[in-house]
């Protein structure tokens, strides 16, 4: 292994780099004239992924990508390091149910991790071996909740990424399932009855054949399924197909009297909050909190009010108690006061409430009375993100994971009367994570705004500009990246690279006034911060222009995707992924039309002129000399479809002046990222980082 690591700095010396011309792409005369603008948008054609045409293309362009990446030396030798950086144990926090452990865990050979239960005596045995339904690592858990017996479990099962789920029940005295099989269900788990005789879920209508992974999602309806019963028996509890962009988030108290349902509109952060009285016969939902004001999440019951963590009149966050009987805002109870730092979740356990809060992004997690008087703060490992398991309200031992960007997640048992917290899982890696430092650094974006950044490298770096530097931002949907460890960039790191974590604007790392600073017509200031952070690293001296690339997925693709129209020049590489491309046409595709409350709707002419201005796909200039691209995408991915890659590839290799490649690599039997198993994962690990290696010259 030591060998190995001594090696991998010189694994692609010596080699030609083949500068070939990509694959050439049909353009029609397709334009559409949108609020008084002709738009033109010659690959059209692209969005029937499954056309002959279209397959064609991608077989063409696949080619192309892998004939250019397989110049790479070394390939195998870094396929197996990064299998070896694969080989520990990951669990998630485990949930505490009638005394019983429920949580997943993945050992470093598995592709998905599986269900595991521990009895109370100590005694561990797997409930749900995902890993035998696919050879290929195809079906994954996306979801899964025990009952409140811990007699048995709901879960779903995802197949090739898709966000679509199939839901089953299994009996955890006989380890086999029932006859329960529940389809056409995303976007929620399965919330049981406080009795355990049955659950509450999500579904949608039924796709037309043939487009299930491109017809847009809404009309989402509120069940609840009894165990043993056929799904068509199951009993609608909410449904609003006058609001097809609603959806119902159930929670039922402990007591079983009180379905709470917070009510989302797209993606938007205010939610309203309507409830029913379980212990009456036939009653419906009455609102609760009728206008979409804030983000809430229940919490319990206390002494006859509901307690809440919420947004709503606190932008970062306070827990509130509402009476059913006296909702009116007038006299909602406040119990913890909005803060300095963001309270992002509130939970109830060992008689407390347990808050944790982000402190520049990072976890701190503190302890409340009931009545909401400090109690403690809760010690965590070090400095980084812990996520807590549940339990019962009133269970001194608490579980969470901690992870940095130098620490693989591990499980530890916090014991609430020693104030201590121990590891739950003993575990081994290969390499030592005492090689490796995070340093966290805040610079100013082009408006003067401090926005922070962590930067992560092995410790005897030297900044004398010449380091090479994989540059990662989101800035979208009050998503907060708080420490996070992956494995490639591990393997980043190890080959010298210095991987790099900017909190753009958009996220929720300052609560939800940050988020609020990068969305609709706020959006330039998220591509603004992420250049800033660009031109920060270079003004530093921890690399320099031709050494620098920038990497996001999804809402990060285009990100991306914007920053390299607007500065083609800071970068030497750029890895859009999974990206939201076609700002004019998103709201057209499954779950997209919920995006406009971050983005706006393009059929409004005051939002399409901001999502014009900064459109990935719309603002590719002819004669540009763009850095090597690797566009990624997967032909499973029904969250942000496959047509959106497709298009802004083949737009950006026909301008291209440059002599850097454009590609693009298509997954197959994949997903927008979810459930990928680790063959799967450690592939797309390869390519990336051949595709750095080759790109940013690192010889």
């Amino acid at each position: 292994m030591r060998l190995l690591l001594v090696l991998l700095p010189v694994l692609f010396l010596a080699m030609v780099v083949v500068w070939a011309a990509p694959p050439t792409t049909r353009r029609s005369d397709q334009s559409d004239t949108l609020h008084g603008k002709s738009i033109a948008d010659p690959y059209r054609w692209l969005e029937n992924p499954d056309s002959p045409e279209s397959q064609a293309w991608i077989k063409e362009q696949n080619k192309h990508t892998r004939a250019w990446l397989d110049q790479a030396k070394g390939r195998d030798a870094l396929a197996g390091r990064l299998a070896e950086i694969n080989e520990y144990v990951r669990a998630s926090a485990p949930e505490k149910v009638a005394g019983h452990l429920f949580y997943l865990r993945q050992d470093g050979k598995e592709n998905q991790p599986s269900l595991y239960m521990r009895t109370p005596d100590g005694q561990s045995r797997v409930v749900l071996d995902v890993n035998t339904l696919s050879k290929e690592g195809l079906a994954a858990i996306a979801t899964w909740a025990p009952s409140p017996d811990a007699k048995y479990v709901a879960y779903g099962i995802a197949k090739a990424g898709s966000d679509w789920n199939e839901w089953f029940v299994r009996d955890l005295r006989t380890g086999k399932n029932l006859d329960d099989h529940l389809e056409w269900v995303k976007f929620c788990s399965p919330v049981w009855s406080a009795s355990g005789d049955g659950f509450y879920y999500t579904s949608y209508p039924k796709p037309k054949a043939g487009e299930e992974l491109t017809a847009e999602t809404k009309n989402a309806r509120l069940y609840f399924h009894k165990v043993g019963q056929k799904q068509s028996e199951d009993k609608l509890i909410w449904d609003r197909p006058d609001q097809p962009e609603w959806r119902a988030n159930p929670w039922v108290s402990k007591d079983g009297r009180y379905l709470v349902l917070v009510i989302e509109y797209g993606t938007r952060q205010e939610k309203r909050v309507e409830w029913v009285d379980l212990k009456m016969a036939g009653a419906k939902s009455t609102a609760l909190v009728p206008d979409f004001i804030g983000d809430f999440n229940p919490i319990g019951v206390h002494q006859e009010g509901i307690l809440f963590w919420t947004t709503a009149g606190a932008p970062r966050g306070r827990v509130v108690s509402i009476r059913p009987d006296r909702p009116a805002q007038a006299d909602w109870k406040n119990l913890i006061a909005e803060a300095k730092e963001p309270l992002d979740g509130v939970w109830w356990g060992a008689g407390h409430l347990i808050g944790h809060y982000m402190e520049d992004a990072k976890s701190v997690v503190k302890a409340f009375t009931l009545d909401g008087k400090p109690a403690r703060t809760l010690q965590l490992p070090g400095v980084g993100t812990a996520i807590w398991g549940k339990t019962a309200q009133n269970d001194t031992e608490q579980f969470f994971t901690y992870a940095s960007y130098t620490q693989p997640p591990m499980v530890y048992r916090y014991d609430w009367a020693s104030g201590d917290s121990s590891p739950l899982f003993a575990n081994q890696y290969a390499f030592d994570p005492a090689r490796f430092e995070t340093r966290q650094v805040f610079y100013n974006s082009k408006d003067g705004t401090r926005v922070p950044m962590f930067v992560s490298s092995r410790k005897d770096l030297k900044r004398d500009g010449n380091n090479p530097v994989l540059l990662y931002g989101y800035g979208g949907f009050a998503i907060s990246l708080t420490p996070a460890y992956n494995n490639l960039g591990m393997a980043w790191m190890e080959m010298g690279g210095i991987y790099a974590v900017a909190n753009l604007r958009g996220g929720a790392e300052y609560g939800e006034e940050w988020h609020k600073a990068g969305m609709l017509k706020n959006k330039q200031n998220v591509f603004d911060d992420f250049i800033a952070a660009g031109e920060y690293l270079i003004r530093e001296k921890y690399t320099r222009r031709e050494k620098l690339a920038i990497y996001g997925g999804s809402n990060g693709g285009l990100l991306v995707g914007a920053c390299l129209n607007q500065r083609p020049d800071l970068f030497g590489a750029a890895i859009p992924a999974v990206g939201v491309m076609d700002m004019l046409r998103f709201h057209k595709f499954t779950i997209g039309k919920a995006w406009a409350s971050d983005y706006g709707d393009p059929d409004n002419a005051e939002d399409f002129a901001v999502l014009l201005r900064y459109s990935p796909l719309h603002n590719i200039r002819k004669g540009t000399q763009y850095p090597a691209t690797m566009v990624m995408t997967a032909d499973h991915d029904d969250r942000v479809v496959p047509a959106h890659s497709f298009k802004y590839a083949a737009a950006l290799q026909t301008a291209q002046e440059g002599k850097a490649p454009i590609l693009i690599r298509i997954a197959e039997s994949a997903g927008h990222g979810a459930g990928k198993p680790r063959s799967k994962q450690i592939e797309e690990h390869v390519d990336v980082l051949s595709f750095l290696r080759l790109a940013l010259r690192m010889e």
